[in-house]
């Protein structure tokens, strides 16, 4: 990857043209934590109690950047724990989209050939809008579109272990190739671009997604903010 230059939050008159007007009934919660923290456990809790038709989950990870000009060998080499492998611009403008009320068309990600898929999902905004990822909390724009912050905490032992299951089971990837990944992008990458930004966060959340404590007052600050749309 080459050197990461950090986005400014300042825009050019160019860039500020088309970009939709936000609608004030509308919030969007961002949940950062590490690689295998427990963040999806929190977002589907959330969404399953307060329900799929008032809550939209995004995943930074479906904004990965397309690798398809590169060899597969070349692919599979890449820092994918580093910032510049996302595409957050498209990500941003996305969100805004959803915010203002728009619909938009989610880009899909081949994990296992690390490229993004020909087709489009196409989602519906909701009131409350999740997006959920290891490095949102870096991105000084995403930052400042978030409501919410939630950082979701856990043991790097706890961590490593959830990420070797979900990445064997659910990504086709070997035992060797995960913990050469891990030791050699996700835990230096961790230190540099994740932990340091918890400080970024109205709300910790320790112990991860088995923190029912914590999650239900999240939960219970989300549920205010819907009955009161009613109002």
């Amino acid at each position: 990857m080459p050197s990461h230059i950090p986005d400014i939050v300042t825009r050019s008159a160019s860039e500020n043209v088309g970009i939709p007007q936000r609608d004030p009934s509308r919030r969007l919660i961002g949940i950062c934590g590490g690689s295998g923290s427990g963040k999806t456990l929190v977002t589907h809790q959330i969404e399953e109690t307060l329900g799929a038709d008032r809550v939209l989950l995004i995943q930074q990870d479906s904004y990965y950047r397309d690798l398809s000009h590169l060899p597969f060998e070349e692919r599979v080499k890449q820092n994918f724990d580093h910032p510049d492998a996302f595409d957050n611009k498209l990500l941003e403008k996305h969100l805004r989209e959803l915010l203002a009320g728009h619909s938009v068309s989610k880009p899909l990600y081949d994990y296992a050939n690390h490229t993004r898929a020909p087709d489009h999902h196409t989602i519906e905004s909701r009131q409350v809008i999740i997006l959920e990822g290891i490095l949102i909390f870096e991105s000084v724009r995403l930052r400042n579109l978030m409501d919410i912050k939630v950082y979701v905490d856990a043991d790097s032992d706890i961590r490593l272990s959830r990420r070797l299951r979900r990445d064997i089971l659910e990504r086709n990837r070997t035992v060797e190739s995960v913990l050469e990944q891990y030791e050699q992008f996700v835990r230096p990458m961790h230190l540099e671009f994740v932990e340091p930004y918890k400080r970024y966060a109205d709300i910790i959340i320790p112990q991860g997604g088995m923190n029912k404590v914590a999650i239900d007052l999240l939960i219970t600050k989300v549920r205010s903010f819907l009955e009161n749309q009613k109002n």
